[in-house]
């Protein structure tokens, strides 16, 4: 086990003195007739946790039995949120738990692959957030147990899962916008990303995000997904990436930075950028692709295409996108995609479930997590050590 990872479940494991809480109950959840049921343990019951305990309670075949954290009461309002889950407060006595067919791993970023490794040698499915693994060696490890494994291994960069974002990526791909030389991405948000904490103890185990022996900071945490996507569409990865940031706003003790800016290079000549601030909000999350016929411009739930050119506008160039759009062009308006702009994460879940009980492909997969993952480590290295990475510098991952 690595140190920050002994530490980090040693520490929990002290604070909370061993106890197994019992079991709650709610009223109101889904009954399941005729539909194979997979048992789901969430391990790691914070924000992300909880939340995707709310999305799988809507999804009919995916109960929630078990809940895993080191954070007591995180734990005890996690098992609030299910029908009759039952709580550990040590995750490989969830793994032993018979009864549990899959888990999701929801916690800190240095623990994904520890927990990920120990779940598939437990014969357990795994849904693993983004950012899948932290390091080099540990993103191999994990690919080495999920091939030899035969279970299901989903990573939860969920656009992959999104209407939205796989209209928009048919659209690139078919030249519909022309040559797409530019990506410009952004997520930025004005708040300090702290949570608060009831008790000093709990600091570092609360706010992990701010601490880099834990976190990726904002790279992993959020500009991740706008890095799988490009890497998505493009069927590729960057040559180069360089970068710059710092702790300049938030003097409060964080280790990982509150700013930070990403250059990709591509072998194709695609540049991209990359934006994530914590101190202004504007515009918050999106994705701009620049081509040259067209422009398409994507948030979390819409999209919209802007003509740069005259052929774009023609009748009949004008699949995939809505019925006001030679309208629209004809204003100097952009065109909306037309696509249901559903809560990608719930469909993430929903596919999950299929390729458990139906065999359905994995759409997020172990080869494009573990290639965002790479990506990842290599930008928080040129960031860290303020120098240009080349994609070669760092080991070929190996799937087979």
């Amino acid at each position: 086990m690595k140190d920050s990872r002994r530490k980090f479940f040693k520490t929990g494991v002290a604070l909370i003195g061993g106890t197994v809480l019992g079991a709650r109950y709610l009223s109101a959840m889904p009954i399941h007739f005729g539909k194979e049921v997979v048992n789901v343990g969430v391990i790691g019951t914070g924000d992300r946790g909880s939340g995707l305990i709310r999305l799988m309670n809507q999804i009919e075949g995916l109960e929630v039995v078990a809940c895993s954290d080191l954070i007591p009461f995180r734990l005890e309002d996690a098992v609030k949120l299910t029908k009759s889950a039952k709580a550990y407060a040590d995750y490989t006595d969830l793994l032993a738990d018979k009864k549990v067919d899959a888990v999701i791993v929801s916690t800190p970023f240095s623990t994904h692959d520890e927990i990920a490794i120990a779940a598939l040698k437990a014969g357990k499915h795994v849904y693993c957030e983004k950012t899948m693994t932290k390091g080099m060696t540990e993103i191999q490890a994990v690919i080495d147990i999920v091939n030899s494994s035969g279970k299901v291994f989903q990573t939860g960069h969920q656009y992959h899962s999104s209407p939205l974002y796989n209209k928009a990526r048919d659209i690139i791909r078919s030249g519909y916008i022309g040559e797409v030389t530019a990506y410009e991405c952004q997520w930025n948000r004005n708040g300090s990303w702290r949570r608060p904490v009831p008790d000093p103890k709990w600091e570092r185990m609360i706010n992990w995000r701010m601490y880099r022996e834990y976190s990726g900071g904002l790279v992993a945490e959020l500009m991740s997904h706008q890095i799988d996507f490009i890497n998505w569409v493009t069927d590729s990865h960057p040559e180069q990436i360089t970068g710059f940031g710092g702790i300049d706003h938030w003097k409060d003790g964080r280790e990982t930075f509150d700013n930070v800016h990403l250059l990709y290079k591509y072998p194709s000549g695609l540049d991209a950028s990359f934006e994530c601030t914590t101190t202004n909000g504007y515009q918050d999350y999106q994705i701009k692709v620049l081509g040259s016929k067209g422009t398409i411009i994507l948030d979390y739930t819409k999209g919209t295409i802007f003509s740069e050119a005259k052929g774009i506008k023609e009748k009949g160039l004008v699949d995939g996108v809505s019925g006001a759009t030679m309208q629209a062009w004809e204003k100097g308006e952009g065109a909306s995609i037309d696509a249901p702009g559903n809560d990608p994460t719930l469909d993430a879940l929903r596919q999950f479930y299929e390729s458990i009980a139906n065999g359905a492909p994995v759409i997020s997969s172990l080869q494009t997590g573990a290639l965002t993952a790479k990506c990842v480590q290599i930008s928080l290295d040129a960031l860290y050590e303020n120098q240009i990475k080349n994609w070669n510098q760092y080991p070929e991952l190996l799937f087979s």
